[in-house]
Parts: structure tokens; sequence; C-alpha cells
């Protein structure tokens, strides 16, 4: 058995190749794996209402309770894309949510997982968003917006925040950044590292110790896999 790392699919619609490329992946990986391990920012938008969830992610949450059903344990590590995942994950498909990152132990590794969009520690102001986001108060606020208004605002602001930044390369690997962050929890004792969030791949060895970025899915899957107590970084 394995276990399977991905992050920053942002998916949207299913009829989308990156959708489609997901869910076939996942069903040819039914029965082989001991846990996916899902590290944010795998919707491009979602919140966690109590009764209801959004019409263009079930097929995905259909093929996670496959998988649940076939024995994989499934862990998510929310993103600043999706939090707040509710009852749904929790209950339903009883996924370990993982609001800010934390320990898995595997193959006699300790492992270290998070979304990565806390590893700047210069960006003040994104950390201030994201506190008030993350507030209780916040959430309570968020569930009082009808799921289609809430669908139709964040359409708005991913198309606003696409035209915003142009051609520009808004994905660059904070290689120092990520490092430090790594060598902060090598120090605690872990050996390995996994982030997503910047959505290009990277695999950097130091002695025992590992540090995997994930990248994203816009047009080849990127993926980590640990199998026989080794990892494997896929970006094909």
């Amino acid at each position: 058995m394995k276990d399977l790392f991905l992050a920053d699919t942002h998916l949207v619609d299913p009829r989308d190749e990156r959708y489609s490329r997901l869910l076939t992946f996942l069903d040819e990986n039914r029965g082989q794996l001991r846990s996916l391990v899902m590290l944010g920012d795998i919707f491009d938008f979602w919140i966690g209402y109590r009764h209801c969830v959004f019409s263009a992610y079930i097929p995905l949450l259909e093929s996670l309770r496959r998988l649940s059903e076939a024995g994989t344990e499934l862990v998510f590590v929310e993103g600043n894309h999706d939090f707040h995942l509710g009852p749904y994950f929790r209950d339903t498909l009883g996924c370990r949510i993982l609001p800010d990152g934390g320990c898995l132990e595997r193959d006699g590794r300790k492992i270290f997982i998070a979304h990565g969009d806390l590893i700047n520690p210069r960006d003040q102001g994104y950390r201030l968003l994201r506190r008030f986001l993350r507030h209780n108060w916040t959430r309570h606020l968020m569930m009082m917006i009808p799921p289609d208004s809430a669908w139709r605002i964040a359409r708005w602001a991913s198309a606003k925040s696409a035209r915003k930044n142009g051609g520009r390369d808004r994905h660059r690997l904070p290689r120092e950044d990520l490092l430090a962050f790594a060598r902060s929890r090598f120090s605690e004792g872990y050996d390995t590292v996994i982030t997503g969030h910047f959505h290009v791949p990277l695999m950097h060895r130091e002695k025992r110790h590992t540090l995997i970025a994930l990248g994203d899915w816009s047009t080849k899957p990127s993926y980590a896999i640990l199998e026989n107590g080794d990892f494997t970084l896929y970006s094909c």
C-alpha cells in the first residue's frame, strides 16, 4: 500500500480536463492507497455548509467516498481557497482535517504537512487576512450567505484576480523561505516536510531529511508517493 500526496488542483468545473484527469487518476488508484493526503486548494472555492455541497464538486466528493469505502484514509490540510470544510468532510467522508497542517507518521517517518501559505514570514498582510477569514465569527457570517450567492461571488473574485495578474508569473518558488521552514521542522524531529501552495514541484534532500513542494495540475499532474519507505515526486 502507498500514500498519495497532492495539492492545488483548483477544481471548478467537472467538464474541465484537469477535473476529469484527477477523477480518472483517483479511480485508477482505488484499493491501492493507504492514505490520500490533500494539501489544500483542491477546490478553487469551498465553504462547508451544514446541509448542502456545491453541485460542481459532487463528482470529486463521490470519488473520495469510494476511496474511503475501499479503506483509504482521507487527510485534508486546509488551503487558502478551501477552508471551513464543514460536516460533509468530517462526518460523511470521515476525513481527518488539519486546518494549519500537522504531523503524519508513516513507515517510521515523521512527516510535517502544510499547505504552505504561511511559509513566507514577511507576508503579514496575508496572515492578518487569513486569521480574520478563519475566525469562528467570520465562519458564522459566511454560513448566512446563500450558497448560490457565495458561488457567484467566488467566481467573480477568481476572474478578477486572473485579470489583475494577467500574464505575470504568479507561481515562483521561494526556495530560501521553504528551506528555512523545512529546517526549522527538521530541528523539531521531523525527517520530511511536504507543502503545496507554490504550484512548482521541488524535491530537496539534506542527509536524512527531505523537503517536497508539490506542483499543481494546471497542465500536467504533480503528486508525491510514499511507498516502501521512500518518496517519489512525479510531475508528468
